[in-house]
């Protein structure tokens, strides 16, 4: 039997009974597809279609196409792999983290959270192989695989390596964990489907019978999966933050990076997916599972998050003056009052500035307040990983070799190009897959004949 707190608000609004789950979540599987997804779709593959303009020119003539020179190896390109990377970690968080604590109200929001954590750390993914330039030649020796060239092994001691092992090992478990999740729903809208429809969603959920004993060893698996996934919130992003750390670049060699990279990855995932759940909701007529009480707890972790992003911002110009280093010094002036201050402003405007804003109620309930502030992090997110690669390499210790960063057509093109693959694959996901967990949510629901005994 459910208790329902007399002074929380329910997770689950409108007095719905399991039936009314089940009809709502698969309504969206099962009937035809809404104007506003047909013309959503549209848009995310006419990006991906143009993006790819771009990508086929970069991979035909070379990353030439790019702005970098030589004093800039890394920019837009590093800059874009970091930030998806980061949108990846909210969905970890929320579908291991908080099943480990027992948080129920991650329960209609984790499936779409999941989704967009393997659909972003594809994203990133596509930076580094394609900066290989050819990687069609090469791409696969990024692995230790045995060989015949004099035994010819990668360099183990190098982060880009770590980085290699730590985004196939979080891809691979949040793969499995979304897809074990997946199952239960797969098998009730087999129940409920005829003709190819029930043949492809009956491959889809294993055969699952809904029997006691596989209901046990269901949520045993989920469990497991929370507890290896639970740290790679910690290490992916630390071991990214590791490609700048462990090198001596002014800006760069700072012992605050780990936590402070792993602090603003769950802070920009959190604000994607607020992005994400508020369109959602909206076009699929989810209002009464994916609430305002939903939006203002992650409102509420967005603003722990972005505290200690402020913090971090504050303590990296703090350690800068206290170690007496006259280029680390100066790396942080540059960065501040520099050509590129435009961009350190925006950070510390959109990341420490804007999220205090959530500390007012009627704000961080407010969807439209709120939609546009989940934009607003993002972008600034986006500009301190901008801030952190260009604006440390482009003035390093030889005045002769400073040099500017401007982007190409290009590097923008690459760029629209995985937001085009990233929705259209949201979208495709949201159309053919249960976008709610029907299973977790149906567990805080109370059962119809509940509400006629009283």
């Amino acid at each position: 039997m459910q208790v329902t707190s007399s002074v929380r608000e329910p997770l689950i609004t409108g007095g719905k009974t399991l039936k009314d789950v089940t009809h709502d979540v698969s309504r969206q599987v099962e009937g035809k597809p809404t104007l506003g997804w047909i013309l959503g779709l549209l848009v995310a593959v006419g990006a991906l279609l143009l993006g790819s303009l771009a990508l086929v020119a970069t991979l035909w003539e070379g990353i030439g196409m790019w702005g970098l020179n030589k004093t800039i190896g890394w920019a837009w390109d590093i800059t874009n792999f970091v930030w998806w990377v980061g949108i990846g970690h909210a969905g970890t968080l929320i579908s291991a983290v908080l099943l480990l604590f027992r948080q129920k109200w991650r329960m209609a929001i984790n499936r779409a959270a999941e989704a967009m954590t393997i659909f972003a750390v594809i994203c990133a993914a596509m930076f580094p192989i394609i900066h290989m330039g050819r990687p069609w030649l090469g791409a696969y020796w990024a692995l230790p695989l045995p060989n015949t060239f004099g035994s010819l092994w990668v360099n183990f001691n190098s982060p880009l390596l770590w980085d290699v092992f730590a985004i196939s090992t979080y891809f691979s478990v949040s793969l499995v964990f979304w897809y074990i999740g997946l199952i239960p729903d797969f098998a009730t809208i087999r129940d409920r489907a005829t003709g190819l429809r029930k043949t492809i969603y009956g491959a889809l959920s294993f055969g699952w019978d809904g029997a006691a004993k596989t209901w046990s060893r269901y949520e045993s698996v989920a469990l497991i999966l929370a507890g290896l996934a639970t740290p790679l919130v910690l290490s992916v992003h630390t071991i990214v933050s590791f490609d700048f750390a462990t090198s001596v670049i002014p800006g760069w060699h700072t012992t605050i990076f780990p936590p402070y990279f792993v602090a603003g990855a769950i802070f920009s995932g959190f604000a994607m997916v607020l992005t994400l759940m508020i369109i959602t909701r909206k076009v699929f007529k989810l209002e009464d599972y994916i609430t305002i009480g939903h939006i203002e707890l992650m409102n509420i972790v967005i603003i722990i998050t972005g505290s200690i992003v402020g913090i971090a911002y504050i303590t990296e110009f703090f350690i800068a003056w206290y170690s007496g280093v006259a280029a680390e010094q100066y790396a942080f002036i540059n960065r501040a009052f520099g050509p590129y201050w435009w961009a350190y402003w925006s950070m510390m405007t959109c990341n420490v500035i804007s999220p205090q804003l959530f500390w007012f109620k009627k704000i961080r309930t407010s969807i439209v307040a709120t939609f546009i502030l989940s934009l607003v992090v993002n972008i600034g997110m986006w500009f301190e990983r901008f801030v952190i690669i260009v604006t440390s390499l482009h003035r390093d210790f030889l005045p002769s070799s400073w040099a500017m960063f401007y982007p190409t057509l290009s590097d923008i093109g690459v760029y629209l190009f995985t937001f085009g693959l990233f929705f259209t694959l949201f979208l495709l996901f949201a159309k053919f897959f249960p976008v709610i967990n029907m299973a977790e949510v149906k567990s805080i629901v109370k059962s119809s004949s509940e509400k006629v005994n009283k």
